[in-house]
């Protein structure tokens, strides 16, 4: 951008001699600026540890202590909210388990107010029928939501063993026998196993989604796990030790991420936790961005709401120092959201008033952040890359969706801060089970991504969509100054994936809203698969 030499002349002015207001305030943005990119990228080093604490177990494989010889009696509870077919779906997957008869329950946790508990209560009534222990469970109301289910279940539960399966997940039929033996050792209080994904390949959002999940698991659980610090139950998937759920003062409901809850608690009283990646249980990724939104918001929520409740434990708790550091960010980690919302705000007045008021050879402050924020981004690049290597997929392939997984990241950061802001307030609001749609990669041919209509979402705020397409305009202003100086180009390619993320998020989120809104149909109506 070329000046005339009209308004040449007072920015000269201001560069050479700048008020006193004009510095301090460059200085606090700047500083403000460098702080926030200070913790993201000290988020972005601990990725670093994982993948250095993930190197050096990579080949641990923990074996069962010894086998039982005479299995213990499990329980199998299925909580569900208006689950639709998938609740039929995961009632039969947990008839069909291989387990003695004798030895298994199923308890199927009903909250639902549609016409999917009718569904689900006669299907439990056709594997009555066929000889199988498992019983009905409806509560009319939904007190606690899923702790609270779960928490109601668990008195009538007759296994020493409880396995949990959220509505979406198909458990192989060898899952129990593949993970009860671990609890051979006394100490163990859960066995964790690893997601797969149904309908991974159904779109651009869910591949994101699914390397996103399988960075979770595949880096942070094995590398807390084998690392000696705590880990978190994932809510489904898995089998609790009834004594460590008794232990850890049973499921509460005063967070949305009762799982993590229930986990920390048990394990500051003393019980061991055990992740097995190599034991796969699939389930359904949200195939629309709302859907990912809501589940995003309950999980960011969940987990500060934990931070907040359970922290001061584990650091009062005599627990090794390498403890409670990792529980500080992996409790915390969420807050890197907030972090990178408030450094985009930042990033107009700091980009103005370094073009503006600044003299030659002061833009050191913008220099620092874009090489903090340049390492916090190389390291999730390897971070993601490494568990898709683990997946036996190319580097290359995994590259391609890197910028796709950036801008995924950067375009929610506004609605999970949102999320962020809320459980550090204190700000309550009720458990929004992440919408079912039934989807797998096997039925994709046969429904195409564009019959996906939205199902409605309580809670989920239009507003958050319009703000995210305000930051999206936002950035592309941000772009427009830093044409105005050469040396703020540099940063462009940031400013460039921001504007893209918060674009393709909000853009979508909206355009889901429309389709929900004009589509205006019924729920639709449920076969019956008897």
């Amino acid at each position: 951008m070329i000046d005339s030499p009209d308004t040449l002349a007072p920015t000269a002015a201001v560069a050479a001699d700048p008020t006193t207001a004009a510095l301090i305030l460059r200085s606090l943005v700047t500083a403000a600026y460098v702080v926030l990119l200070a913790l993201i990228c000290t988020y972005g080093v601990h990725r670093y540890w994982l993948m250095r604490v993930y190197q050096r177990h990579l080949r641990d494989c923990p074996r069962p202590a010894t086998r039982f010889i005479d299995l213990p009696r499990v329980t199998v509870q299925l909580p569900m909210f208006n689950e639709g077919t998938v609740g039929v779906r995961i009632i039969d997957a947990a008839a069909a388990l291989d387990y003695p008869a004798d030895k298994l329950q199923i308890q199927v946790v009903d909250d639902s107010t549609d016409s999917s508990a009718a569904l689900a209560e006669r299907r439990v009534a056709y594997w009555v029928q066929r000889g199988v222990d498992i019983a009905y469970l409806h509560r009319t109301d939904r007190g606690g939501f899923k702790a609270g289910a779960l928490a109601a279940a668990t008195p009538d539960a007759t296994g020493e063993f409880i396995a949990i399966f959220d509505a979406d997940f198909l458990p192989p039929v060898n899952f129990l026998k593949r993970t009860i033996h671990h609890f051979t050792d006394p100490t163990i209080g859960v066995v964790q196993t690893r997601w797969d994904h149904l309908n991974r390949t159904d779109s651009l959002l869910t591949r994101a989604q699914a390397i996103l999940l399988d960075g979770h698991f595949l880096i942070e659980q094995t590398a807390r796990n084998r690392g000696g610090a705590y880990m978190g139950f994932n809510g489904t998937a898995g089998v609790w030790r009834r004594a460590a759920i008794d232990d850890g003062g049973g499921w509460e409901h005063d967070t949305l991420t009762e799982d993590l809850d229930l986990s920390y608690r048990a394990q500051l009283a003393g019980w061991n936790f055990r992740f097995l990646p190599w034991v796969i249980c699939p389930a359904e990724l949200p195939p629309e961005i709302n859907a990912f939104k809501s589940q995003q918001h309950r999980w960011t929520k969940g987990a500060i709401q934990c931070a907040v409740k359970i922290l001061p434990k584990v650091f009062s708790a005599p627990v090794p120092l390498r403890v409670k550091v990792e529980a500080m960010f992996h409790l915390t980690c969420p807050m890197v959201y907030l972090y990178m919302t408030l450094m985009t705000l930042l990033f107009y007045p700091a980009i103005h008033l370094n073009v503006h008021l600044a003299s030659r050879g002061s833009l050191w402050g913008l220099f620092l952040g874009i090489a903090l924020f340049g390492m916090g981004t190389v390291s999730a690049a390897l971070y993601y890359l490494v568990a898709q290597k683990r997946r036996r997929r190319p580097y290359w392939k995994t590259a391609l969706y890197i910028p796709l997984l950036m801008a995924i990241g950067v375009g929610v950061a506004l609605n999970n801060a949102v999320a962020c802001l809320e459980a550090i307030v204190g700000y309550k609001t009720p458990f929004v089970r992440t919408p079912k749609y039934g989807r797998s990669t096997e039925a994709k041919t046969a429904e195409p991504r564009s019959s996906v209509i939205p199902i409605p979402i309580p809670n989920l705020r239009f507003s958050v969509a319009l703000l995210e397409l305000f930051m999206s305009a936002y950035m592309i202003a941000c772009i427009f100054l830093a044409f105005e100086r050469s040396i703020t180009l540099i940063g462009l390619p940031f400013l460039v994936l921001f504007a893209a993320g918060y674009g393709y998020v909000g853009v979508t989120s909206v355009w889901m809203h429309a389709r929900g809104w004009l589509a205006k149909q019924r729920p639709a109506a449920i076969p019956n698969p008897a």
